[in-house]
């Protein structure tokens, strides 16, 4: 985790790692917009069912000053593919959009 720059990203990305629903919220605003694939998507639903179900198993590479990650996602629903997980973060060091998806 050390390549992510972010300090509001990496935590997040460590508290996904760590399986950590209640850590991994604190990053985000309570009315965080999501999209997955480029479609509308229940952020609170997904923390619900991802946090503790998937993990990145490697970072292929980070950008946008930190925050975006490209990886290798292992999901226990799906399997294991590429992604990508773009965070927007504002003034206050929260994240208010998340934008995920596969990642060629």
């Amino acid at each position: 985790m050390s390549i992510i720059t972010n300090e509001t990203v990496k935590g997040a990305i460590e508290a996904l790692q760590n399986k950590d629903k209640n850590k991994w919220l604190t990053y985000f605003t309570a009315d965080t917009k999501m999209t997955d694939d480029g479609n509308p998507r229940d952020f609170h639903s997904f923390s619900r069912n991802a946090v503790g179900n998937e993990w990145f198993t490697e970072i292929h590479r980070v950008e946008n000053n930190g925050k975006d990650i490209y990886g290798h996602l292992t999901t226990k629903q799906w399997g294991a593919f590429n992604v990508y997980f773009k965070f927007h973060v504002n003034n206050e060091g929260k994240i208010h959009q998340l934008d995920i998806g596969q990642a060629n």
